[in-house]
């Protein structure tokens, strides 16, 4: 089974209103981006990725958890993350039930996600470069 198809049955089993609300996020994060990757990681959690993790998604009993792995280092403007504030890397969007979703400001932060993993990569590129002709040379 393909990580897309444990998503559509992770969603279909849930069959009050988290269903609805994760399916939403789930569309709207796919809508940011048309390369994002859907995978399928840790027993049983939803990651997006896109030049690296961009975030993963719980239900759990009483919301759908939505942590973004870099979420610390992303602008907010609309102030979406009401969860994991205090830590140093991640950021949450708690949702509750009758919570709507706007749209428009996740793909924003999802799109800054996509941004900040490319800044990774092309930082960490020269260096990657460096130890790989180092060990061509035989250095």
């Amino acid at each position: 089974m393909t990580p897309s198809e444990q998503i559509d049955q992770l969603i279909a089993g849930l069959s009050d209103w988290r269903g609805k609300t994760f399916a939403s996020v789930r569309k709207t994060i796919l809508e940011a981006d048309p390369e994002i990757i859907e995978e399928w990681k840790w027993m049983g959690s939803p990651v997006w990725s896109r030049d690296g993790m961009i975030a993963v998604a719980d239900a759990h009993k009483g919301k759908v958890k939505l942590t973004f792995a870099h979420g610390a280092s992303l602008p907010d403007p609309d102030r979406l993350f009401n969860a994991s504030l205090d830590g140093n890397a991640r950021r949450a969007i708690d949702f509750f039930e009758g919570d709507e979703i706007d749209a428009p400001a996740l793909i924003n932060l999802v799109r800054a996600a996509i941004e900040h993993n490319r800044t990774k990569l092309k930082k960490n590129a020269p260096a990657a470069a460096r130890a790989k002709a180092s060990k061509s040379s035989g250095t």
